[in-house]
């Protein structure tokens, strides 16, 4: 497998959406559905596997009473309290459980249909996907005079576009396009038989066992007060402190004391008994944590331990606090170091932090803490069912739940612990774990008092600095047990070469607490062989399984026989992706060998379920959710009782559907089995549990696979972190794992093109995202792991700042849609006829006749511009026809008709004498946006020539932008160049020699320096249809095209413009456009000598340097009418977007502006147009005034919407339809939905017509099509030097296949259709609304169907606050997305995760290459459109200098 080294620039190597709609779940249930079903379940039919549950339990309650002691004294805790426990308990479970258990929860079938209308449900019909069906519009119905008012509602009725009801909306019909798994049908499916309940050996309650642990606190504290409880030691491994159990007794009752008697005022507690607290201690203080901690006890409040926050955004801070505000906590309790180090703001006081609610900091050091008076004394009461602390857990989505344990499970499960762990009175215990929670609270802070032991506490910043600390300590202090995670043993084994005197034959146990983690195993067997010889026993290694639901879920019990070997299984991961357990040989790779975690808990009942669905029973070679039934287990997430139902109280069944027990069982988060011997083998974790195309693999054991890949060390200390994102309605794996800092780029991609082999070859899944991040990057817990949800948040909004990445869709991604087949076409006569059978009306509509309108045209009687011109400057010689305005806003220079003539025939005299030309040759026009170029283009009418005008080259850029002039002066054939003084000079520059070849200009004209004569005589065309002038424009595409203009057209084209837009001599018309070619030229040029109004020139480049230039121009000359183009409305908006207030101060004032035209060749882009309007609504503008015009090469104005004619509309349309040729109206805002605005209205004098582009057929009403426009101002065809008259003909003169044959059109070469609204139009007729999707030449062929390169590029650029522009085009069938990127180099590999998904989610395409680039790099034309061929040529040219290219595999 090659992975194609992506590119990236050198500086980077030095050195983030609505997520996919998915219906409401509601197979929950509510809470309440059940009842009915309930009371016919009262009596749970006890099965072949179910225990008598109730004789368990009190067996395991009652325990051994033979003791005969008096049971009155609660310091004795004899058999009195083991009886008082038993009642305790009975009465709980009977209070709590005595009404049957709901079954319905789990059952999905009959909730669901309470959410849909009876009748939807028994056959769902498909939803036609764009079909006729949906589109009907009654229009062609005949209805007469008489008919009845109902009928006539009905036809009104099917006048509207039929609607998809609105529930289909939400249900996403995606399904139906999916490509669904096959399942495969050698998978392997379980076997064997159903599993029985297991359990675990009776709690046997020892004599002296106290009633509760405060009890035994005060015991210890009294009988043996210089008993050491805890050692803590420095950074150093140096002893800091002895906690004896007198202190803990004495200190633990002063902080009770202060807490109840101290906080608030004596009328006023601040806390109560019950309430809830939280302790904030370091990892390095357990002293006073377990002071604090029991001080809570005695005083009968809750603790609720939490990390300390080290500064505002700490990772996953914000849910701790979210927890501590749902847990009503406002105190919190802290040490004096600790609270010395919290941020403080200026004035000393403890910010709160994010998410946080506001608490008061108690610190509980002795010296603060007044001294509980002789007469006080806390309640010791006997162990009952109020709360005793509450433990928080991290979800897998980030969120922070609070289990809270009861004081009697807190009891029993210390009685359970000292039970399987054989703990004796004065042990020693070494805990390198959290002491806050966990395996690490509940040996080394409340077992180790219930039994008097003494723990040697090692706190986490030690074990950085030395690894060996905890065997140097098991060895000094002769410990018995030491409580320890895989690493501790990992890291040990790394460190240990140069210690000899290491002994550890006093160890009885090696608790480790990750035993649940399917790769402790290589930990504890590398660790035993090392140390085998230094004294350690197999025995001794003893892995446990917990969870912060189920406390202690089993443990391997410390024997003394040493023959019989701990269990073992080695399983086939295949087997296991499936949920079957199947034993495989330890050769292969592909297997996951793990080991027992013991037996079941004293005291406790366990089964398997299946993860999801209904809790049925495993059967005994399937995988499930491990559950357990015990006293000593938590008993609800805080506050949260819907999701304490579903974990707390489940009650496993059997395959018949009979509940195996009356009492509740916990989940516990656990994935594993019960083997043989009744040994607990756990394989996975709910929580790393990701569901890839119907298969089950468990995070951890893809950490494992990838740490296993050679070279080992390129992880950066193992710190990998792998979760699955959900892309296209299915679990995406991502990996993101932190590298060492020396590894160079070779290095990685060897190492991640490794990793995907080795996790494709033995898990058989593919890995979608691969990302590199540097060293110490990624969030860490409190205790320096990985802060999992935190780092998928992080890749999923874009701010992870890989320095790799390697993304696979293409390997991944399996459900994409089936690639389209093209039916064969129906031929249009077929589509016709469906059409008139339908009643659907053809799509064709037309502007206003030209020969019926009477108005007092007076240009009418000329047939040429010339002609106007003149007989202005003899009827309104000062009339003034143009205003050119400079960047300050300023009157720059002006034009009357007579100065104009003038001009033009000076020009001419200068073009017959100097340039010796002859009639009808062509001229170049290089001139800047001015009244020069005008000037200039009347002079060559005059004397008869041909005039192109030319966009002049820039002078910081001669050369890329000379080169496109001296092409259009060679294809234009032209035999002068007319232009300024300046840019004459220009053009003959060293510069320019560089770029072109200077020799080979045509004869070059100055115009500033004029002839003084007149002409003898101004020419006069002998025919309106010879030529008046060429149109030459770069197309998106990137091809350069001429296009013919005769004199009839140019003067049925203005006269057009004249009417649509009510022009008179009266009028002023501000226009900021660049007048080169298009409507632009001919608004800038040629309608203000037509129909005599006065233009107001702003030239586009003026706006850089003055944004508000054209606005405040419109407001000061008070226009009604303007023009401008997308660059310039988008200048305005970023630009001006923060100074509309100081503009309003400034007397901007747009009211009066009635039609603000975008001139534009492409379809109306929505989200600017509407920002704009917006923007500038408080300046005074009128939301409906914004529009937009629409023009292509064969006809440079087809609409515009002009001031008669009603609003613009805007209609939506399935995206995913449009994609398949199909227009389908959806409602706003419905998944996929496209809003498409009409391009304003058709000019007078011009018919369009919908046709198929292949067949040449006309098509129906609301049918996607190719716009074929027929008028008068139609160019008469392509200027083109090699003469390709087939292309011409096509597109010039193209006749329908069927129906009207006669009439001739020419193709714009854009997609669009045509729709009849409900507004009337100026001549009262139903107004027919055009809608233009896309030019045919733009639009991308991928996988059977029609992409419209800007829909993904809009999607594209909402990915990512940084994507500021994107374009995309296709080369070799793969799909290319360039963006540009606004912000530091390191967020561009964020980019390449956010894009694939976004195409992936929103366009079912696979992303082949992502390129981010600097902003600018786009090439974008004068009317503000993306040249996307450009950009590709640029691009495999290699000449985009990107910052990061990827290619996607």
């Amino acid at each position: 497998m090659a992975v194609p080294m992506p590119s990236k620039r050198r500086s980077l190597v030095v050195q983030t959406s609505m997520d996919a709609y998915t219906p409401p779940d509601t197979s929950s249930g509510s809470e309440d559905d059940g009842s009915v079903q309930g009371d016919s379940q009262g009596t749970p039919t006890s099965s072949q596997g179910s225990i008598s549950m109730e004789h368990w339990v009190s067996q395991a309650m009652h325990g051994s009473t033979t003791s005969t002691t008096s049971s009155s004294s609660t310091q004795s805790g004899g058999s009195g309290a083991a009886h008082r426990l038993a009642d305790v308990l009975a009465q709980t479970h009977i209070e709590n459980h005595s009404a049957p258990p709901d079954v319905t929860t789990y059952t999905s079938e009959h909730t669901i249909q309470v959410e849909r209308p009876q009748g939807s449900t028994a056959s769902r019909t498909a939803p036609k996907y764009g079909n006729a069906e949906l589109m009907e519009t009654g229009d062609g119905v005949p209805v007469s005079s008489r008919v009845s008012a109902k009928i006539q509602q009905l036809v009104n009725t099917l006048k509207r576009p039929k609607r998809p009801p609105l529930r289909e909306f939400f249900v996403d019909d995606f399904e139906e396009l999916l490509e669904v798994q096959q399942p495969d049908p050698n998978q392997p499916k379980p076997e064997g038989a159903q599993m029985l309940a297991v359990r675990g050996e009776q709690l046997g309650v020892v004599t002296n066992w106290p009633p509760s642990l405060e009890a035994a606190l005060q015991r210890w504290g009294t009988i043996s007060p210089k008993a050491p409880c805890l050692s803590t030691m420095d950074t150093n491994g140096k002893p800091l402190y002895i906690l004896t159990y007198g202190k803990l007794w004495t200190r633990s009752m002063k902080v009770a004391y202060n807490i109840l008697h101290k906080l608030g005022t004596k009328q006023e507690p601040m806390v109560r008994p019950g309430d809830r607290v939280a302790l904030v201690f370091p990892n390095n203080d357990p002293a006073a944590f377990m002071v604090a901690f029991y001080g809570c006890l005695l005083a009968e409040v809750v603790p609720v331990p939490i990390e300390v926050p080290l500064t505002r955004k700490d990772a996953g801070s914000q849910q701790i606090g979210f927890l501590l505000g749902s847990c009503g906590v406002t105190v919190a309790l802290t040490s004096d170091a600790c609270h010395k180090g919290l941020p403080k703001s200026p004035t000393g006081e403890i910010p709160q932090f994010k998410g946080w609610p506001k608490l008061l900091w108690f610190v509980t050091e002795s010296k603060h803490l007044s001294k509980p008076p002789r007469d006080w004394f806390p309640h010791i009461k006997d162990a009952n069912n109020d709360t005793a602390y509450i433990e928080y857990k991290t979800c897998k989505d980030g969120s922070v739940l609070g289990v809270t344990v009861t004081r009697i499970a807190l009891l029993t499960h210390c009685q359970a612990l000292t039970q399987a762990c054989g703990y004796t009175e004065a042990e020693t215990i070494v805990n390198v774990l959290d002491f806050k929670k966990d395996v690490g609270l509940w040996h080394g802070i409340l077992t180790s008092v219930m039994n008097m032991m003494h723990v040697i506490s090692i706190p986490y910043s030690l074990m950085k600095v030395n690894p060996l600390s905890w065997i140097q300590k098991v060895c000094q202090y002769k410990a018995k047990v030491a409580c320890v995670k895989s690493r501790d043993m990992h890291w040990a084994l790394v460190a240990h070469r140069d210690q000899r005197d290491v002994n550890l034959s006093s160890l009885r146990m090696l608790i480790v607490a990750d035993g649940a983690n399917p790769w402790s195993i290589s930990s504890c067997d590398a660790f035993l062989n090392v140390f085998q010889s230094k004294g350690l026993r197999q025995e001794v290694i003893c892995p446990c399984a917990s969870s912060p639901e189920a406390l202690t879920v089993a443990i391997r019990r410390p024997t003394d026989d040493s023959n019989q070997p701990p269990g073992r299984g080695v399983l086939s991961m295949h087997g296991l992706t499936y949920g079957v357990i199947r034993v495989d040989s330890e050769e292969k790779l592909s297997v996951l060998t793990v080991q027992d975690v013991g037996l079941v808990m004293p005291g406790a009942i366990m089964c398997s379920v299946k993860p999801d669905g209904v809790p049925q029973l495993c059967r005994t070679d399937e995988i499930g959710e491990l559950c357990v039934c015990a006293v000593a287990t938590g008993t609800s997430y805080y506050g949260l009782s819907g999701m304490t139902k579903n974990t707390f109280e489940v009650f496993p069944m059997t395959s018949s559907g009979a509940p195996i027990s009356e009492y509740p069982f916990i989940r516990t988060g656990l994935l594993g089995f019960v083997g043989p011997g009744g040994l607990v083998f756990v394989v996975g974790k709910m929580d790393g549990l990701m569901v890839v195309s119907g298969r089950r693999h468990n995070a951890d054991d893809i950490v494992a696979t990838a740490l296993a890949v050679e070279p080992m060390k390129f992880v950066y200390r193992g710190r990998i972190a792998v979760f699955s994102v959900t892309v296209l309605h299915d679990d995406r794996i991502v990996i993101v794992a932190e590298q060492r800092p020396d590894s160079t780029e070779e290095d990685s991609f060897q190492w991640m093109s490794r990793v995907l082999q080795a996790i494709d070859s033995i898990h058989q899944v593919g890995v979608y995202c691969l990302a590199l991040v540097p060293a110490n990057t990624l969030p860490k817990t409190p205790l320096g792991g990985i802060h999992l949800s935190e780092t998928k948040q992080l890749f999923l909004e874009g701010s992870l700042h890989p320095c790799n990445v390697l993304m696979c869709p293409h390997t991944c991604v399996t459900n994409l849609p089936k690639p389209r087949q093209k039916q064969p076409e129906i031929g249009p006569a077929s589509v016709m006829v469906g059409n008139l059978v339908s009643g659907k009306r053809i799509a064709q509509a037309s502007g206003r006749d030209l020969g019926q309108i009477e108005d007092n045209d007076q240009a009418r009687k000329f047939l040429f511009l010339s002609e106007v011109l003149q007989w202005r400057a003899q009827t309104t010689p000062d009339h003034v026809l143009y205003t050119l305005l400079n960047c300050r806003g300023t009157i720059a220079s002006s034009l009357t008709c007579v100065q104009l003539h003038k001009r033009a025939e000076k020009i001419a005299v200068m073009l017959a004498e100097r340039g010796r030309l002859q009639d009808g040759d062509h001229v170049a026009l290089v001139y800047p946006p001015g009244i020069d170029l005008i000037a200039a283009f009347y002079g060559c009418l005059y004397a008869g020539c041909v005039p192109i005008t030319v966009r002049p080259p820039h002078p910081q850029n001669i050369a890329t932008t000379l080169p496109t002039v001296k092409m259009i002066v060679e294809v234009s054939r032209s035999a002068c160049l007319m232009t300024t003084q300046l840019i004459c000079k220009l053009l003959r520059s060293r510069e320019a020699a560089a770029a072109v070849d200077v020799r080979t200009w045509p004869l070059i004209l100055d115009t500033d320096d004029l002839p003084k004569k007149r002409p003898a005589q101004i020419c006069k065309p002998s025919n309106p249809d010879t030529l008046a002038y060429l149109d030459f424009s770069v197309s998106t595409t990137g091809m350069l095209a001429g296009v013919k203009m005769s004199h009839a057209a140019t003067s049925a084209f203005c006269r057009s413009i004249k009417l649509q837009c009510e022009l008179y001599p009266s009028r002023e018309v501000a226009i900021c456009l660049d007048p080169y070619c298009g409507l632009g030229f001919v608004l800038w040029c040629l309608c203000s000598v037509y129909s005599g109004h006065q233009s107001i020139l702003i030239p586009p480049s003026e706006l850089e340097t003055n944004p508000a230039l054209w606005l405040l121009a419109v407001s000061q000359y008070k226009v009604r009418d303007t023009f401008c183009s997308y660059s310039v409305m988008e200048l305005c908006t970023k630009g001006l977007g923060s100074q509309t207030e100081s503009l309003k101060a400034r007397g901007l004032d747009l009211s009066r502006v009635r039609t603000c035209v975008v001139v534009a060749e492409e379809r109306p882009r929505i989200a600017l147009t509407q920002s704009f309007s917006k923007l500038f609504k408080d300046l005074g503008l009128h939301p409906r005034a914004v529009s937009t015009s629409f023009g292509c090469r064969v006809n440079l104005a087809i609409c515009l919407q002009g001031t008669s004619g009603p609003d613009p509309t805007t209609v939506y349309v399935d995206m995913r339809a449009l994609r398949h040729d199909r227009v389908r109206l959806v409602e706003r805002g419905s998944p996929h939905s496209l809003p498409l605005m009409e391009s304003g209205k058709i000019l007078p004098g011009v018919r369009i017509i919908i046709a198929n582009p292949e067949t040449k057929g006309p098509l129906g009403d609301s049918h996607l099509g190719e716009i074929w426009v027929h008028s008068a101002h139609n160019a008469s065809g392509y200027f083109t030097i090699y003469g390709d008259e087939s292309l011409q003909s096509d597109h010039f003169n193209s006749r329908l296949s069927f129906g009207d044959t006669q009439t001739v059109w020419a193709r714009t070469g854009y997609l669009g259709f045509l729709r009849r609204t409900e507004l009337t139009d100026a001549n009262g007729e139903r107004h027919d609304a055009l809608y233009v999707v896309g030019a045919l030449d733009e639009a991308m062929e991928l996988r059977g169907m029609r992409y419209h390169p800007i829909d993904i590029e809009t999607s594209v650029i909402r990915a990512h606050k940084s994507v500021t522009e994107c374009a995309v085009f296709t080369w070799t069938n793969l799909l290319v997305v360039v963006v540009e990127l606004d912000g530091s180099e390191q967020e561009a590999l964020d980019l390449v995760p956010l894009v694939t998904n976004v195409v992936l989610e929103e366009h079912y395409l696979v992303v082949g290459v992502v390129v981010v680039v600097d902003v600018g790099v786009i090439p974008i034309n004068s009317r503000g459109e993306k040249q996307r061929m450009h950009l590709r040529d640029g691009f495999l040219a290699d000449q985009l200098d990107p910052i990061y290219v990827a290619y996607n595999m």
